[in-house]
């Protein structure tokens, strides 16, 4: 538990609630029901184990966040308990209610134990990734995937690791539970089709020598060239990869219905780092005070092949 003032405001409820919901109780030293209503919350907080973080906020000392609150419920009393997750109250309810009622409030909100565990994983993991530590991450990913078999960012980054480390047999079974949704035209998710086409690279045929002497004798070996560039992302040479599969854009775009570009557009999704989740910004029904978006740092060797993906296609 931790008390909410105008100075702390930011870090400890807008920005802490991108990572774990934070529930907020507006009190006030004179109010009867928040005496009551405090401890049971302090004992859900307990109770919930890390699955929210509660704060307090005294309605007589902090009246500019209290009353904004107010205002944008509709509440003209407290005990107010707000909910902030991802940086926005999305939820309130107004009294000292009975523990069954809270509990029923928060289950709406807070994510199960499970996922909890496996977003505590993934983070340790892209903590030790960030270090180069891949097969220490590897542990931690695998068990985030175990916990929490819906978590595709976790999936994603197993896979992965998996491949660069070579255990590509691992990675196919560890890629099989969402190969359909990697297919999924109608609902598309890019980085989970990203490694179907990493996959299929494993399974190019032709020798890379006899592959590069079909291109030299004709530059317009389409099936040669893409062959050569599978071999090359099989072995994680991307910008070879790209290199070869940019030769096909530039002289037929839809070549394959259009296999090329897709593939190219699979590696830099591959080699590119997921954005820092963004801070909360003021938006229409929100509160004022709200934080900064995150800055993205760019990659200059991925900038520099999208220009050139951009320039063969346009």
């Amino acid at each position: 538990m931790i008390d909410i003032t105008l100075q702390n405001f930011e870090a400890e409820l807008i920005h802490a609630s991108q990572q774990c919901p934070v529930l907020l109780d507006i009190w006030a030293p004179w109010c009867g029901p928040c005496r009551t209503l405090g401890p049971i919350l302090e004992k859900l907080e307990t109770t919930y184990a890390g699955r929210f973080k509660l704060a307090k906020l005294n309605s007589d000392e902090v009246p500019e966040i209290a009353t904004q609150l107010s205002q944008m419920f509709g509440v003209r009393s407290i005990p107010f308990c707000v909910m902030f997750v991802d940086g926005q109250p999305v939820d309130g309810f107004v009294g000292a209610l009975p523990e069954a009622q809270i509990r029923e409030f928060l289950d709406k909100h807070v994510p199960p134990g499970e996922q909890l565990e496996a977003e505590a994983d993934l983070a340790d993991a892209q903590d030790l990734l960030a270090d180069g530590d891949l097969e220490a991450a590897l542990g931690k990913l695998a068990h985030a995937v175990e916990t929490d078999p819906g978590n595709d960012t976790a999936r994603f980054d197993y896979v992965k690791a998996l491949l660069e480390l070579g255990l590509v047999q691992d990675a196919r079974a560890a890629f099989a539970p969402v190969a359909t949704k990697a297919a999924d035209t109608l609902t598309p998710s890019p980085r989970l089709a990203a490694l179907a086409i990493w996959l299929a690279a494993f399974e190019a045929g032709g020798d890379p020598a006899a592959l590069q002497e079909s291109i030299a004798a004709n530059k317009r070996d389409f099936d040669a060239r893409f062959a050569l560039a599978q071999h090359h992302l099989a072995q994680q040479r991307f910008t070879e990869a790209m290199d070869e599969l940019l030769e096909i854009i530039m002289r037929d775009k839809a070549w394959n219905g259009e296999a090329a570009r897709k593939a190219y557009v699979a590696i830099l999704e591959l080699l590119t780092k997921p954005a820092p989740k963004p801070a909360a910004e003021a938006k229409s029904g929100t509160l004022e005070l709200a934080g900064k978006a995150a800055i993205v740092q760019t990659d200059p060797l991925i900038d520099q092949y999208r220009r050139k993906l951009s320039m063969a296609l346009f």
